[in-house]
Parts: C-alpha cells; sequence; structure tokens
C-alpha cells in the first residue's frame, strides 16, 4: 500500500513540475509575441492555458483524492499541500500570460518605444530565470535556494518602477504614443505579478521543507 502511495506522489511531483513548464513557456512566447508584435504567437499562448488549466484541476483533484483515501500525515500530507497551493499560483501565472497576449491582439499599430521594449525583454528575462529556478528548487526540495529566488523579486520590482516611470515621461512629451506606453505598463505590471507569485511559490517550497509557513519579501508583495 505505501508503495502504492509513494507512486502517486512522484506522479504528483512529475505533473506539477510539467504544469511549470508549461507556464513558463507561456511567459516567454506571451512576452516574445508581445515585443514582436506576433498575433499568431499570442493566440498560440491564450489557446494552450485551456491544457495549463486543466492540469491544474486535475493536481486538484489528484491532491484532494489522496488525502481522502490516503490520510497522509506529516511529511507526505505537507507535499500534497504543496502542490496544490503551487499549482494555483502557476495557474495565476498563466493567467497573466494570456493577459500579456491579449495586449498584443489589442494592438493595432501602436507608436513603438523600442528603449522600453528592451526593458520589458530584460524584466522579463529575469521572471523567466525565477520561474526555472523555482521549479528545480521544488525538485530538489531546496528552501534555501527558494529563499535567494524569492530575494531576486526586488530586481523585477525595480524594473517595474523603472519601465512605469519612463512610461509616464514619454507620454507626457508626446500624446501619439500613449496607448502604446500604456500597454507597456500593463505588460510590465504583469510580469511583476508573476514575480510575486514565484515568491509565494518559494514560501510553499520553505513551508515544505520546515513544515513552517513563513511570509517572504512581505514588503514587495500586494
Amino acid at each position: 500500500m505505501r508503495r502504492v502511495f509513494e507512486e502517486e506522489l512522484n506522479d504528483l511531483h512529475l505533473r506539477f513540475s510539467e504544469m511549470g513548464m508549461m507556464v513558463n513557456e507561456a511567459i516567454y512566447k506571451s512576452v516574445k509575441a508581445f515585443i514582436n508584435h506576433d498575433k499568431e504567437l499570442a493566440s498560440e499562448v491564450i489557446k494552450s492555458d485551456q491544457a495549463i488549466n486543466a492540469r491544474e484541476l486535475d493536481l486538484e483533484k489528484r491532491s484532494f483524492e489522496m488525502i481522502a483515501l490516503q490520510q497522509p500525515v506529516t511529511t507526505d500530507l505537507r507535499i500534497i499541500v504543496t502542490v496544490m497551493k503551487a499549482s494555483s499560483d502557476l495557474e495565476r501565472m498563466a493567467d497573466h500570460a494570456v493577459s500579456i497576449a491579449k495586449s498584443t491582439i489589442r494592438v493595432k499599430g501602436n507608436k513603438r518605444i523600442p528603449e522600453i521594449e528592451a526593458e520589458i525583454a530584460e524584466m522579463a528575462d529575469k521572471v523567466k530565470v525565477m520561474v526555472e529556478d523555482v521549479l528545480e528548487a521544488y525538485v530538489k526540495n531546496d528552501a534555501k535556494r527558494a529563499k535567494k529566488i524569492a530575494a531576486m523579486d526586488s530586481e523585477v520590482d525595480i524594473y517595474f518602477k523603472k519601465i512605469y516611470k519612463n512610461c509616464i515621461e514619454e507620454m507626457k512629451s508626446n500624446s501619439e504614443i500613449v496607448v502604446g506606453a500604456s500597454d507597456y505598463m500593463l505588460v510590465a505590471g504583469y510580469l511583476e505579478r508573476i514575480g510575486d507569485y514565484v515568491t509565494n511559490i518559494c514560501e510553499w517550497i520553505v513551508y515544505l521543507s520546515t513544515g513552517k509557513v513563513s511570509e517572504l519579501n512581505s514588503t514587495n508583495k500586494k
């Protein structure tokens, strides 16, 4: 019976990791589509969200079934709770990737600001690294690494503030870019929120390792 339960736990781990990779790809594609004004790629991101939502529901269903049927205790229960909570955060991250993709679909010949787009690309790269690292930290149950990843969110916040400020300045000097700059601000905001959700997952990794719920970067989170 224990062997069957361990196999189910391993399968839960695998499915969660796969969901993480799906979400990371959605984030990458959404930003790439926005920067390149690639509406076809943006549409792919929107369509892929159905599979991500289905995976989150599947993980939740499996988790509840394992709790009800296996009645796990201590460490095993923490693993299941972590997957349930972290998969919910991943699903919300994917929702923000969809929002970025929808911004791409919505844009119609807006005047571009290459400097700000470069900043958004850099911000997206930072977020992508955070997502990849947090998935690795989860697999290795590395609470120390999770805390370091959470600290990286302050860099994402700095990018957001910088992009927001630059957009405001551009809008003041040129009314023709108001719509485009507004989209830049929205996209930067979505990326900033994704960074917050990565921090949430870091907190669940710490919980998985220690059994204690810790709030990381509370001053940066909204």
